[in-house]
Formats: C-alpha cells, structure tokens, sequence
C-alpha cells in the first residue's frame, strides 16, 4: 500500500464519483484528489467542461491537445487538492475495514475546500501580515512571484479603514458613473438638437460648421474608441510596466495598482476601480477634451469615453466571474484574458476587445 502521512485523507473510487455537481465536484489526477467547486466558474472553458469529467482522471486533459494547460495552472490546480485515491492492496481485509471507516468519519466533516499546497511559512512574503509594506522588498523576485497567480484574499494594509478603501463591489461602478453618462447624454443630445452650435475655423475669418444633433452618435462612438485605446495603454504601460528591482516604491506603487490583481485574479472585490481612484483618470480625460475641443463637442465625445469606462469594468469583472457561452464573444475573451494572467503576462492587454493588440504586436498566439 502506498506510503501516506497521517494527515493524508484517503478517498475510495466511489466517494470521489459522487462529487459530480455544481454543489460538489472532485477530479482526480493520477491518484491526487482535487475538490475544484470553487473553481467552476472561474474556468476560462466553462463550468460544463470540468463537470463533464468530474470524479475523473483529468491528466490527459491538463497536458491536451487541444490545451496544455501552464505551469501556472497547474500550481493554481494544487490548490484544490485535499487527498488520495485509495488503491487496493493485498492487506488483510480488517486493515481495509478500519481504513474505510475513518475515511467515512473525516467524510461527515465539513470539508476544507481549498486546502493550498503552498507552505506559506516558506513563500517570500508573510501572508499573515499586511503585503503592501513587503513587496517592495522582494527585489528581482518579485516580478516572478507577482506572475504566480493563488486563490486566497490578500491583506494590502494593517488600518481597517485603509483597506476597506481599497476593496469595491462590481455594483458601484454603475450606480456611480451611469447616472453621469444619461444626465450628459440628454444634455449634449438637446444643446445639438437646438441648431445653435457651431465650430468656427480659425484659419478661416467668418467661417464656421454647424454640428447637426445626428452627430452626437459618431462622436460618442469617437469617445468610446478612444477610450478603448486609453484602456491599453494604461493596461500595458502602466499596470504592466516592470519596476526597477532596487526600487522599493515603484515596487510598492505596481502592486497596489495592479500586481495585486495578478497575484489574486479572482478576489472579487478588487476587480473594478475604486470610484475615488477612477475619477482621477475620468478627470483627466474631461480637461483633455474640453481644451482640445469645442465645449459641447468635447463633452460628447468626452460622456462616450465614460460609457467605455463603465462597459470595461463590468466586462473585466464578468471575464474573472462570468460563464459565457461557449462560442461567444465573450467567451473567446474570457479565455483570452485568462492566458495573459496564467501564461502571458507580457501580451494580451486589451480586455474590452483585442483590437489594440494586432498594430502593438501583443496578440496573445493561437494554439
């Protein structure tokens, strides 16, 4: 029989092919017991797949075609693993009894649903303590450690009030930006619509163009796309970039903005902007605008951009939470978003749409 610590729970063939639902599903890989519930819909392939094999051998699958699944995934899937396959044995049959006895006993305890592999007490930062204040010590490490994605919250500051700021429900991005883009929609529909507006050409003397209401769509698409292009380049040039390893604050700032979110995908609280942080940039954008363009076409064009805004946040929360349907849209980006956190953190950048990666050469490559 095989050699097992105490604390390793065993698990017949038949207990592990009852766990096949939503409620409960286990896999097996080889004879490694994985209870992967609470990872059914974050899978970028659907919850219906993994159920498809639940009580199963999954090697195969892991290594593909059509998939092989990274070293990443793979260090994420240790996460699940709560025990072994019992296998038989030429023992006598009163070992075997008291074996399937205890396993029945640890059987009615509530289960531990993501028992980590990881020794934390060995991993480069204390997860016991606040990690904001440690990363930045980490160095030329860091930028490895912050690409190997876990399932577990991350503590940024010790204050409770500090590190409630920094945790957002998907909900408030709507409640607080929609309401701004109908209130500046109407108004920029019905200033057009008074056939007062004009842009005067300065190189012409006397000269000026007349801004018909059926232009406020083309220009609040024109926002929109701009948006799209702001939104990668902040992805790439900002939350990607790489901090000096000597530099213990900028290692600091790209944690808290983003590698934190590379470090904890799916801890759903830290997925949309905080609103205090994102008016910084919706800011920006508006005194941009409104130097560059005439007063109610820069607001046009200004309240699409917003728009943008909003549909990124709920798509990149819907990506990590979502289960699209397969062949969808937005399954094709659920899978794409999920290879740039898993496997190709240095491509990949668009989330609302891939459109910006084709001219920048950061397609994430088809298998």
């Amino acid at each position: 029989r095989m050699s097992l610590s105490t604390s390793t729970r065993v698990f017949t063939e038949r207990e592990v092919a009852c766990h096949c639902t939503k409620e409960s599903c286990w896999v097996l890989m080889g004879t490694r017991v994985y209870d992967v519930t609470g990872f059914l819909r974050m899978h970028p392939g659907g919850e219906a797949l993994i159920l498809r094999r639940a009580g199963n051998d999954v090697s195969r699958y892991l290594e593909g075609p059509p998939h092989r699944h990274s070293e990443n995934a793979r260090r994420w899937m240790e996460q699940y693993y709560i025990g072994e396959l019992e296998r038989p044995s030429e023992d006598d049959d009163t070992q075997g009894a008291d074996n399937k006895a205890d396993v029945k006993e640890e059987e009615e305890n509530s289960l531990v649903r993501h028992c980590s592999s990881v020794d934390l007490s060995k991993d480069l930062v204390d997860w016991q303590k606040p990690l904001a204040w440690q990363v930045g010590h980490l160095g030329e490490k860091y930028d490895a450690w912050v690409h190997q994605p876990v399932d577990r919250p991350i503590r940024l500051f010790g204050n409770p009030f500090l590190e409630a700021r920094t945790k957002t429900s998907w909900y408030w991005v709507p409640v607080v930006w929609l309401p701004i883009v109908f209130f500046l929609s109407w108004h920029c529909y019905t200033t057009l619509a008074e056939g007062t507006t004009r842009i005067v050409l300065t190189s012409v003397p006397d000269v000026s163009i007349p801004v018909h209401k059926y232009l406020f769509l083309p220009l609040f698409l024109l926002g929109w796309f701009m948006w799209s292009f702001i939104e990668y380049c902040i992805h790439r040039f900002v939350f990607h970039m790489k901090p000096p390893a000597h530099n213990y604050y900028l290692i600091t700032l790209h944690f808290l903005l983003h590698g934190q979110h590379h470090k904890s995908p799916f801890d759903g609280s830290r997925l949309v902007f905080p609103p205090g942080l994102a008016s910084l940039v919706v800011g920006s954008f508006y005194l941009i605008l409104s130097n560059i363009l005439p007063d109610i076409v820069g607001i046009c064009v200004f309240v699409g951009g917003l728009c943008g805004y909003v549909i990124y946040d709920m798509i990149h929360y819907y990506l990590h939470y979502g289960s699209p349907k397969r062949g969808s849209y937005m399954y094709s980006l659920k899978a794409y978003h999920v290879k740039h956190h898993f496997e190709h953190q240095r491509s990949g950048f668009g989330i609302t749409t891939t459109f910006w990666d084709h001219p920048f050469n950061t397609v994430i490559p088809d298998e």
